[in-house]
């Protein structure tokens, strides 16, 4: 998975924001806030190179199943596709 909008990912006390930056900042007004997990894959999602090497690295660095883990990171990388804020890098091996 690749970004493919310009956003900064800012911890502010308790909240994660993604605020854009550049072009995005015409096209997006707001921010977003993401919970701490999701504010780590955001952050972490082009070092992994497939689903299950992030839901790996997800279940090092939090105490949950991988199971659930999965199930909340697909539904969470699901909405990022959908809203245009991530994209595929290899297409081939829907990654």
């Amino acid at each position: 998975m690749k970004k493919t909008k310009e956003f900064i990912l800012r911890q502010i006390a308790d909240e994660y924001l993604l605020i854009p930056t550049g072009q995005t900042c015409e096209e997006f007004n707001g921010m977003i806030t993401l919970s701490e997990t999701a504010a780590y894959i955001y952050e972490h999602l082009e070092e992994a190179e497939s689903f299950e090497k992030l839901i790996e690295m997800i279940t090092q660095e939090y105490e949950i199943d991988p199971k659930t883990a999965a199930s909340d990171a697909y539904e969470l990388l699901n909405g990022m596709l959908k809203n245009g804020l991530i994209g595929l890098s290899d297409p081939k091996v829907n990654w």
